[in-house]
């Protein structure tokens, strides 16, 4: 049994002093050296300004997290205050020194101790003032990183090549160069009890919903969980169906892409210490598109976007095809490829099934071998090791050469899906299809598909049908799903995930029929 002791006024009281900055600098600065024990990184520089009265200060910050050059310039403009200060009362406090500061660097007063720790741990350096229970923060950190460059997950032939970088405020620019509207908010957040990651929301104020707004920001603020290092920990915590394989949140490492959801009315999350961008709400639809089918002729990106959805069914579904025709229904095959494929098979001492698994699993582990080896040599040692490999098991009579050709038309449709995560979710749904086709034949893809279809249709992306338009159908936003239509042709934002009615393209609104979709799709 677990006794929980009763707070008391006492208690609360004994909490609230704590987390309160103390009149005496001494005391805060003996305290801060404490709690930053054998840490030699904490700098605690004490100074006095002779014009006022000798007035002790204390300029306090981490040394391996701020910037060399800022701490340098910060000491002459110290020495400038002490020299050149005025014999008045307002540079005596924190205000005084905040209307110093504030001129030339971004700089911020705090009363919570916590948040003093929290400013110092962030790369800025703080001031302290005997007798002020306030502390000024002034932005000092240190701007070493990885420059703008190509992503090197989304590679496109047209279209812009900058993509975002592991800084949070790079990014902010980056999306801030192509949204100049007053419109653009940006709401930071903390996540992580320990590592303390800053959250970035951006939306545009009068096009996104406020209610999907709010409800983001709601399971933001819900999340408890020790250290948050990538987006993905973010994704995996608020996402609707945690159990599901498919992706709710795009994540994206290029400016424009998530310019244009933000366009659209989609919310971006921002964390820092990663180059993935989350928008959401996600649709399934949006996995299998590419932000350079908006840069091409709308005819060629249509046929693009054919060839992907084509690509996303064989990576699916033909080794499952593959094995049921071969053990259950060989009267389907028409007959000269029948007596080849039997021909092929008659030395295979496995039956279809293990044949594929077999196959599959190691083009699998060539797969992870390529991506997690050195990339001069990741690809070469993935690429050979798949020709060696299928070329010495037919020969050597374990692997039927159809079987190669199988395997190799699943793994080059695989890379044709845009989205990482989405090939990931599909590789996984192909092996259970796999299974079902080997015990059942057709009918077990049948009930494989019809179980997969009533899956997606219950999943959602921040309260949005995952298989909106086409589950609820919405005819309007047809024009930008399986096809593309001109730019001309898209007059209207997506229902459902837009917040308003106002045309793209400058025609009137349809207000009435807008409100009829919404109020359909909900």
């Amino acid at each position: 049994m677990k006794f929980f002791k009763k707070t008391t006024v006492k208690d609360k009281k004994t909490r609230e002093a704590d987390s309160v900055i103390s009149k005496d600098i001494n005391k805060n600065i003996t305290r801060l050296k404490e709690d930053f024990a054998h840490d030699s990184d904490l700098v605690v520089h004490y100074f006095k300004l002779e014009n006022n009265r000798g007035l002790i200060c204390a300029n306090i910050y981490i040394k391996s997290l701020v910037d060399r050059s800022t701490i340098n310039s910060l000491s002459i403009e110290l020495e400038k205050l002490k020299c050149d200060c005025p014999d008045r009362k307002s540079v005596i406090n924190i205000d005084g020194l905040m209307d110093y500061f504030s001129g030339v660097r971004e700089a911020k007063e705090g009363l919570d101790y916590e948040t003093l720790c929290t400013d110092l741990l962030s790369g800025n350096t703080v001031f302290l003032i005997d007798g002020c229970e306030k502390y000024l923060a002034v932005s000092a950190g240190s701007d070493e990183g990885r420059s703008v460059e190509e992503p090197s997950s989304q590679t496109v032939i047209k279209g812009p090549k900058d993509g975002f970088t592991e800084k949070i405020n790079s990014n902010i620019l980056l999306i801030r160069k192509r949204i100049k509207s007053k419109d653009l908010k940006v709401e930071y957040l903390c996540a992580g009890s320990i590592t303390r990651t800053t959250i970035s929301l951006m939306y545009i104020h009068k096009i996104a919903q406020d209610e999907i707004v709010q409800e983001i920001r709601t399971r933001l603020n819900k999340i408890e969980i020790d250290g948050v290092l990538e987006s993905g920990y973010i994704e995996e915590l608020i996402k609707d169906d945690r159990y599901s394989v498919f992706p709710t949140f795009l994540s994206s490492e290029k400016p424009d892409s998530v310019a244009g959801a933000l366009l659209e009315g989609r919310v971006a999350i921002l964390v820092d210490g990663t180059p993935y961008v989350l928008t959401a709400p996600a649709l399934m639809i949006e996995f299998l598109q590419s932000s350079e089918d908006y840069y091409h002729h709308y005819i060629i990106s249509s046929m693009m976007r054919f060839l992907r959805l084509l690509a996303f069914f064989l990576t699916l579904l033909v080794p499952a095809t593959y094995i049921a025709l071969t053990l259950f229904h060989q009267e389907i095959i028409p007959t000269p490829l029948l007596i080849s494929i039997a021909a092929q098979r008659e030395g295979v001492p496995f039956p279809a099934l293990m044949e594929a698994l077999l196959m599959e699993i190691t083009f699998e582990i060539l797969r992870e071998a390529g991506i997690r080896m050195p990339r001069a040599i990741g690809s070469a040692v993935s690429i050979v090791g798949a020709l060696v490999l299928g070329q010495a098991a037919v020969e050597a009579g374990i692997i039927s050469a159809a079987m190669v050709i199988v395997v190799s038309i699943t793994a080059i449709s695989s890379f044709a899906v845009p989205n990482y995560e989405m090939s990931n979710a599909i590789r996984l749904v192909r092996f259970i299809l796999m299974l079902m086709a080997g015990v059942f034949g057709l009918y077990g893809i049948l009930m494989g598909l019809i179980v997969l279809i009533l899956h997606l249709c219950k999943i959602k992306s921040v309260t949005v049908p995952y298989l909106t338009p086409i589950a609820p159908k919405v005819k309007r936003e047809s024009q930008d799903t399986l096809f593309r239509f001109p730019l001309w042709k898209m007059k209207y934002r997506p229902i459902g995930i837009s917040g308003t009615d106002a045309a793209r393209t400058g025609e009137s609104n349809p207000v009435n029929s807008s409100q009829k979709e919404k109020q359909e799709l909900r």
